[in-house]
């Protein structure tokens, strides 16, 4: 099976998309800026293993809103 440069070139568009997209969802969440993450991804992605590694740290940061803090007195 052969595997030209325009096939190559599709996939890769489509992985940089994704990733963008990822970022930007994960980074709304973990983040204060979503946007600077999802364009951060999307430049990390064009070097496919940069992309998914962001992508992993981004999984395991803690949540920007997820700190209910609790009120005692």
């Amino acid at each position: 099976m052969n595997i030209n440069a325009t096939l190559l070139g599709e996939i890769m568009i489509v992985f940089i998309l994704v990733v963008g997209v990822l970022s930007y969802y994960l980074g709304r969440r973990k983040t204060q800026t979503p946007i600077l993450a999802g364009l951060l991804g999307l430049v990390l992605s064009i070097i496919p293993p940069f992309g998914l590694v962001y992508l992993v740290v981004l999984v395991l940061k803690k949540d920007v809103g997820s700190t209910s803090e609790t009120v005692s007195g």
